[in-house]
């Protein structure tokens, strides 16, 4: 797929104010800073369409961008920033929940893990409930410039490992970085792929 056109609507925190075409939608989400708003720049071939920040938990809106005039890429807030308030946390996890739960033309969520890092529990415990809530979803190792094939190798295994204690067989997985556009072109067919098997369905 080629990106053509990518657009930004609406930043939103009101479930009932997101967009209302019936188009699919493909959110992505991941620890704060785990290198999201890169990764969405590196897939649309902006520089600025997400703003990228080097404080983590700047995201804190859910933020809709029309790809193509046919999709909807959403850049939802990140998840265990530890210096937000107790309060905000609860309200970030509200609207995150909220809005996977009730989206009807969501289509899949790309969760974004830091390739460089073991197995983190809070991770595996969100990966494990939309498991629990049958909400399709693949992995989307980045940062993975950093490190050499070996270490990647390993660091997937370790995933895999520590997966399939819990789940019968692992999601997709994406091997991705923003400085070298690793994954881009994968990350793309696999949402064309997706958009051909829902249409006419939404």
């Amino acid at each position: 797929m080629k990106i053509k056109k990518a657009e930004f609507v609406v930043s939103n925190s009101d479930i009932s104010k997101l967009p209302g075409d019936p188009i699919p939608e493909y959110a992505f989400i991941g620890r704060s800073n785990v290198g999201k708003s890169s990764l969405i720049n590196m897939l649309t071939n902006h520089k600025k369409l997400a703003k990228t920040s080097s404080t983590p938990g700047k995201t804190q809106l859910i933020n809709h961008f029309k790809i193509n005039d046919n999709w909807f890429l959403v850049d939802l807030p990140g998840y265990g920033y530890a210096k937000t308030s107790k309060s905000k946390r609860k309200e970030f996890k509200k609207l995150i929940t909220d809005y996977l739960k009730s989206r009807p033309n969501l289509v899949n969520v790309f969760v974004l893990v830091d390739g460089r890092l073991d197995p983190q529990k809070i991770d595996l415990d969100f990966m494990e409930w939309l498991g629990q809530n049958r909400i399709p979803f693949s992995i989307v190792f980045t940062k993975l410039d950093k490190l050499s094939s070996n270490e990647i190798a390993k660091n997937i295994k370790k995933y895999q490992k520590k997966m399939l204690e819990r789940w019968e067989s692992m999601p997709k997985t994406f091997k991705t970085s923003a400085v070298t556009k690793t994954g881009q072109k994968e990350i793309l067919d696999y949402i064309e792929q997706l958009n051909e098997m829902v249409k006419g369905k939404l």
